[in-house]
Order: C-alpha cells, then structure tokens, then sequence
C-alpha cells in the first residue's frame, strides 16, 4: 500500500495483479475511494476464483480456455459487468506455459464474442525467455490484426521497449517501479 499511494498521488490509474487473494485485500477499500483506477488480473486465473475477479477487477490478461471464458461470461451477468479481456496466447508454443495455441485462435475468438458475449479487446502473450523476443511481439501483432483487435498485452520489465516497437498497447512493469518480489 505504501508503494501505491505516491503512483496514484501522481495521477497513475492502471494498475495490474497477478494473485487474486492478494489483489482483493489491496484493492477493494482503495477502489471504492478511488473508483477511477483500472484494476488488470495479469495472472493466470483458476475458474474458481472469476467471481471475485469480476467485481473487481477492470480487466483481464490471462484468458486462455473456455470454460474460463464461460466462467466469466456467467459471472459478468451475475453481477452485471463488463470487463474488458485479452487472450492469452502460447505464442512460443511452451508446454509449460498456459495460452491457446495459433491455431485455436480463431474459432475461440468467435465464440467467447459471438456466444458468450465477452469484450475482447486484444491479445496477450508471454514470450520465451530465451530467443528474440521481437520476432515473437511481431508474431503477435500479425495476429492481433487478423482478429481486428485494437489492443495488445505484451512486454514487461525487461522487455517492454521491444514490445512497444512492435504495437503493444498494454505493457506489464512491476519490477522496474516495486522491485522484485519478495
């Protein structure tokens, strides 16, 4: 908390979580007398935590399987919002990594926008560690054209200059404003 309040003193109103426990014990009493900041779930989000995500939350990152999707498209009805989601896609195909695959892309983008009514907004990666990672940003604004989406997640705090050349609209820097996590 101490970290925050100088970041939202000086007018930073994004910001991102990436453990849903921890994020509700921060946010809920600073969002309530600051309802103009934008709360993101950066983490991967288990389907039994969506319904305290959904109240919370502004955005989320991390969305990589359907009944994930179906989680949250229920539980925005429940409790009549509508966050703003990006795609989480396994764009190095790591098995290690959580992500659809390229070629599911398409046909999952369809049907959490056309079934399930979900506001998807871009797509999201997190790319190998080793390797050019530039040729992985320019993969993903490649795909993110082909879907049409206006947004896109990708790059952190060793990264982010190279996500930004290649289109990213959204970028995840904790480290280089909290430090490492302890």
């Amino acid at each position: 908390m101490s970290e925050i309040n100088p970041l939202i003193e000086n007018g930073h109103i994004h910001f991102g979580e990436n453990k849903v426990q921890e994020a509700v014990d921060k946010w809920t009493t600073i969002k309530k007398s600051h309802e103009h900041l934008k709360l993101h779930m950066i983490g991967k989000l288990q389907t039994n935590k969506v319904k305290y995500v959904v109240p919370l939350f502004d955005y989320i990152h991390s969305l990589d399987n359907i009944r994930l999707a179906e989680k949250i498209a229920s539980e925005q009805i429940k409790k009549n919002r509508n966050l703003k989601i990006f795609i989480q896609v396994n764009i190095g195909d790591e098995p290690q990594k959580a992500g659809l695959n390229i070629s599911d892309l398409q046909n999952f983008y369809k049907k959490c926008t056309q079934e399930l009514k979900l506001n998807i907004i871009g797509l999201m990666c997190l790319p190998p560690q080793y390797g050019l990672v530039k040729t992985y940003f320019n993969k993903m604004s490649v795909l993110n054209k082909i879907i049409n989406l206006n947004d896109l997640s990708m790059g952190m705090s060793e990264d982010y200059l190279d996500a930004i050349d290649c289109g990213a609209t959204y970028i995840r820097i904790g480290s280089k404003i909290f430090g490492k996590r302890s």
